[in-house]
């Protein structure tokens, strides 16, 4: 079957498949809605007997066969508009051919995790099914490159590519993203763990339920590939212990800006993709996510779980407090948690600045100035006991500190 008219027909509904100009002056095709009514009244009655009909949707994706219609089924997946180059060269010749896209590579993975970058890549090209890990792109600083390299899959992976904000991926509606082959999710700063644990979820599942307002929710297949990118390292994301999902690069800021990068990584894309399909794998799969979670560990991920351990340690000993002195609000200044935690907790290493660093994070504020306070002290035999103090203390009210709590340690 072929698509020779504009116009095809899926179940009962009508549809016109037209070119939409872009802004870089190219043209992508999109399926509309369309009425019987108007066609006939376009084309003449008689014009509906060449419409093709077709039974449903589905969604294929596949960048090496493409096919539109797949057993009398429209694919709504998006055929790539970006293809390699179709002259002949070997490995050598192309990569002189793409020295932008080489070092853009290495900017994002590092030269330590290039041919791990460069596995993922070939992998979303020729195994869009493939389970990859969450690549989390974050960096304090600007101009680092984290918005051009999603710009660059995108120019690659077009209409199968989408953004949403951070807030967006909380909202139960998920059928603008649901069929992508890959999410860029930008200003990421998860603080409740049922939204992490949704993302892991869906980072490894082949199914999901697609919701759009007013119509039912429907079951699909599911192949969506996440990409993080946040400006906080050590907090965006609450990550346990033996996390092995998420690939966390920390990108270092581009030592010369360059106004024109993204038309020159543009230009080099056909090149770019014929080199990822001639360039063998530097790994083989090993896990459900291709690569081992030693072959992706960073001193990233190392930092994000060693922070997330400190506030989680902070957060129980917070509760053991309310549960022994059993009162509305308990007083607090960082250098009492401190000697409590290792007390508690001796093995963990944590300073008092970095308590006071997540108290703020939790919105509690110290004290203008010194002044005295009851302080809690763990005795030698497990009592805690009430003790005169003078700082800069802070005041933990109880039912503010277990809102934090119930959101943070929730399953």
């Amino acid at each position: 079957m072929s698509l020779d008219i504009p116009y095809i027909r899926v179940g009962t509904a009508y549809f016109k498949i037209i070119e939409k100009p872009l802004i870089s002056g190219d043209k992508v095709k999109v399926m509309v809605r369309w009425t019987r009514e108007t066609i006939v009244s376009d084309h003449g009655k008689s014009y509906l007997e060449n419409v093709l009909k077709l039974d449903g949707f589905c969604c294929i994706p596949d960048h090496l066969n493409y096919q539109p219609i797949v057993e009398n089924f429209f694919n709504t997946y998006n055929e790539l508009n970006m293809k390699p180059i179709e002259e002949d060269f070997n490995l050598n010749e192309l990569e002189q051919l793409i020295p932008n896209s080489l070092h853009f590579v290495k900017h994002i993975f590092g030269s330590e995790q290039y041919e791990y970058g460069l596995d993922y890549l070939k992998l979303l090209y020729e195994k869009p099914t493939q389970t990859l890990p969450i690549l989390c792109l974050v960096s304090k600083e600007r101009a680092t490159g984290k918005s051009s390299f999603i710009k660059w899959l995108k120019n690659i992976f077009g209409l199968n590519m989408t953004y949403i904000k951070g807030d967006s991926f909380g909202s139960q509606f998920n059928a603008d993203w649901a069929s992508m082959l890959l999410v860029a999710i930008d200003e990421v700063f998860f603080d409740k763990k049922e939204i992490t644990e949704r993302l892991k979820y869906l980072s490894t599942t082949d199914k999901d339920k697609v919701e759009a307002k007013g119509k039912d929710r429907q079951e699909i297949e599911f192949f969506a590939k996440f990409i993080l990118c946040s400006n906080n390292e050590d907090d965006f994301i609450q990550i346990d212990e033996e996390e092995i999902r998420f690939w966390i690069r920390k990108i270092k800021p581009i030592e010369s800006e360059d106004v024109h990068f993204i038309k020159k990584l543009t230009s080099e894309v056909p090149y770019f993709i014929k080199y990822l399909l001639l360039r063998p794998y530097y790994t083989t799969q090993q896990t459900r996510m291709w690569f081992t979670p030693k072959q992706i560990l960073t001193a990233s991920l190392l930092k994000l779980i060693s922070k997330n351990k400190i506030e989680i340690s902070l957060l129980e000993l917070l509760n053991l407090c309310f549960e022994k002195v059993a009162e509305d609000e308990i007083c607090v200044a960082p250098n009492d948690l401190l000697l409590l935690l290792r007390k508690t907790n001796p093995k963990l290493i944590i300073s008092a600045s970095e308590i006071r660093k997540i108290l703020k994070k939790w919105d509690f504020e110290p004290q203008n100035n010194t002044k005295s306070y009851q302080g809690i002290e763990l005795l030698s035999h497990g009592e805690f006991v009430k003790i005169e103090r003078r700082g800069r203390y802070y005041i933990i009210k109880k039912d503010l500190f277990y809102k934090i709590f119930d959101a943070m340690m929730q399953e």
